[in-house]
Formats: C-alpha cells, sequence, structure tokens
C-alpha cells in the first residue's frame, strides 16, 4: 500500500476535525472516532489494532485496554474534561500484563478534546488539542508508515517504562 502524502494526512486531519469538534461522550462515539483517526493516515484501524483487548491486572482481575496495536500504540480514552493524567497512569499499568513484545512505544491518552501522546522511547510528551491535530500530523509517522527513528529493543523499552512510572506528568488540564 502506497504511502499517503503529508498534503492528504493534513487535509484528512482537518476533515476529522470538522467531523469531531465538540463530541464528549466516550462510551458513545469512541470506537467510531478511532476508526477515523487511524483512516487519517491511511490506516485501516481493524488490521491492526483491537478494541477493550483484555490484559490480565497484577492484584488479579482482568482490564481492558481501549485500543491496543501490540507494540506500537496503547490509547485509554476519556469523556471530554476528564482527567487525562490518571487515564495515562491507567494505560501504564496495563504494561505489566503484556508480552514484552506487545509493549507499545506510545502511549496516548484523549478526551475528544485533547490529546497525549507519550513516546516511552525517548520520554517525550505532546500534548495538543483536536484542534492543533492537522499541526501536529507528524507525530504520528509511525501510523502513517513514515519511518522512525531506529527503534530500541523490548528490554530497553521496558526499562524507559519503569523510569517514566516515577517521572511527573506533563498531561494536566
Amino acid at each position: 500500500m502506497a504511502l499517503l502524502q503529508r498534503k492528504e494526512i493534513r487535509n484528512r486531519a482537518h476533515a476529522l476535525v470538522k467531523e469531531w469538534l465538540g463530541e464528549t461522550r466516550e462510551h458513545a462515539e469512541a470506537k467510531s472516532f478511532w476508526g477515523d483517526f487511524f483512516n487519517v493516515f491511511g490506516v485501516n484501524r481493524r488490521r491492526v489494532a483491537s478494541f477493550e483487548e483484555p490484559v490480565k491486572k497484577s492484584g488479579g482481575g482482568t482490564g481492558f485496554i481501549d485500543l491496543l496495536w501490540p507494540g506500537h500504540l496503547l490509547i485509554e480514552h476519556k469523556s471530554k474534561g476528564k482527567n487525562l493524567d490518571k487515564a495515562y497512569q491507567q494505560g501504564i499499568r496495563y504494561f505489566e500484563g503484556l508480552k514484552d513484545e506487545d509493549l507499545p512505544r506510545f502511549v496516548m491518552v484523549s478526551d475528544f478534546d485533547r490529546f497525549c501522546l507519550y513516546d516511552m522511547d525517548s520520554g517525550d510528551t505532546e500534548a495538543f488539542t483536536l484542534e492543533e491535530l492537522p499541526d501536529n500530523i507528524h507525530l504520528f509517522d509511525f501510523l502513517s508508515g513514515y519511518e522512525l527513528e531506529e527503534e530500541l529493543p523490548a528490554y530497553e523499552l521496558n526499562i524507559k517504562a519503569a523510569e517514566r512510572l516515577g517521572s511527573p506528568l506533563r498531561c494536566t488540564p
């Protein structure tokens, strides 16, 4: 499959903003939103990622990751205005129930309006609004097929994830 040109991705991102601006209801619309989000980058979400991925929790029981693209991306989605730092902590807690090869490089949290993308390799965090998505499409080069820097081995990813657990959060509304 050919890569979409960045101009096309940006145009699709503008259309996504127009379509979804003002949405607030996680349970009613999150799955449709993420399907549309992946489509911005020319990716059929069903081919790479699944919703409500079950994962064993350390204290027992099962949790459900809102969206998981094994080895690449974990998404926790909340209703508009909810605390995204708590959503990030929830997503990170799922790491202990994942196989090493399924540990994602990126964790993203969102409430439709706000997004925080955490790069578990570099420790970088990017926060932006839905309206700012077209100007931040480069953050999703891993999704669109454009090359990223060389990926770290899983054991280095685990070390970086553990270091992140103790670091301050940077996505408070």
